[in-house]
């Protein structure tokens, strides 16, 4: 089971602990009260507590949404679709956040640089929670494929405020934004609801439409030569992928690849295999006829090469009990000589008498 401790040595293994639970919390979610999962443990959430605070003292939490799909059309158009990224460009990691409105076809987005793609991601919520007081909304429908962003307004909230924003004495990652969050939260009904971003395309409903298109949102623009740079990299990586899992072709590496952290598509593999000198040197080989192909030593002449063996036959009467075979290497001719052992003196006479003369 993973567990949730970290070394207290300095605050940037704190820091990092904490980078790790809001990227561990973005794949899982939340266990059976009896049986708490590893959310819970990574974040020693009592499940079901108040944590001890009076009722003038707690966190306001966000309730979970109903489904997009399912609001009346007067409470779409109070819902909002947020999402982030993060991508390197240049030397410098760079960040962007973006919010979505399906009834207004409108969006916003954020930039910076610096940040994680899961620092994108709170900060998604915050402009929609800064457009939602702009606009004086009477509630919030928030809609994220995040996890981390779900469980943390459902109700993570509430510990780290009776933790004074901290974990284990050490501020908890990113700390002014969630008390930002918190603070907003307060003036406002704010419902979230989670989005599976990983669907067929046969099965997306409105909602996941809508998902993707603030995912397209929030993609970070870069300049052409940024791309050469990033392109590069990826050659770099599908070629060492290739080279270990062992020249074994395009699909091979596509399976072999995922398995070892990385995320290749087949496009750079096709490349990387096309451009491989040691995958042109097996095509090449394998086009290449061995020196016996079809029955036939091809390095030969005629008459220049016999292939003889025995073959070992119930006795007759004539006390024969084998079969010399003689076979022509370039025609592949087949001439036999019964007699009545294996050995050399029989070879010789077989073969003066069905070849040689």
């Amino acid at each position: 089971m993973f567990k949730g401790r970290a070394p207290s040595t300095h605050h940037a293994t704190d820091a990092t602990w904490s980078k790790w639970v809001a990227l561990i919390t973005q794949q899982a979610q939340t266990g059976n009260p009896n049986r708490p999962g590893i959310l819970e443990v990574i974040t020693d959430w009592p499940e079901r507590k108040d944590f001890g605070m009076s009722p003038e003292e707690e966190v306001t939490r966000a309730e979970e949404a109903t489904p997009y799909n399912k609001l009346l059309e007067d409470e779409k158009q109070y819902a909002l679709f947020t999402d982030g990224s993060c991508r390197a460009v240049g030397k410098h990691w760079r960040w962007k956040a973006a919010v979505w409105s399906p009834t207004r076809r409108v969006t916003e987005a954020a930039e910076g640089q610096g940040e994680s793609s899961q620092f994108a991601e709170v900060k998604a919520i915050q402009l929609a929670l800064d457009i939602a007081e702009r606009e004086k909304w009477p509630m919030l429908y928030l809609c994220t494929d995040s996890w981390m962003v779900a469980n943390s307004l459902w109700g993570w909230l509430q510990q780290w405020k009776q933790s004074n924003w901290q974990r284990r004495g050490k501020p908890i990652w990113a700390a002014p934004l969630w008390q930002d969050i918190a603070s907003q939260l307060e003036k406002l009904v704010v419902k979230v609801g989670h989005i599976d971003a990983h669907v067929p395309k046969s099965q997306a409903t409105e909602e996941h439409q809508n998902n993707q298109q603030v995912d397209q949102a929030a993609k970070i623009e870069v300049a052409q030569v940024d791309l050469d740079w990033q392109r590069k990299g990826e050659l770099f990586i599908a070629r060492w992928a290739h080279d270990t899992s062992g020249h074994q072709g395009r699909d091979v590496t596509y399976r072999w690849a995922p398995d070892r952290g990385v995320d290749l598509s087949m496009d750079t593999i096709s490349q990387v295999i096309h451009q491989c000198e040691t995958c042109a040197a097996i095509k090449q080989a394998k086009r290449l006829k061995p020196l016996w192909y079809g029955g036939r030593w091809l390095k030969y002449k005629y008459g220049e090469a016999c292939q003889i063996d025995y073959i070992t036959l119930p006795q007759t009467r004539q006390g024969k009990g084998y079969v010399l075979t003689m076979v022509e290497a370039t025609t592949g001719w087949l001439e036999t000589y019964p007699v009545p052992h294996a050995t050399a003196w029989n070879t010789v006479l077989g073969l003066e008498k069905q070849v040689l003369w």
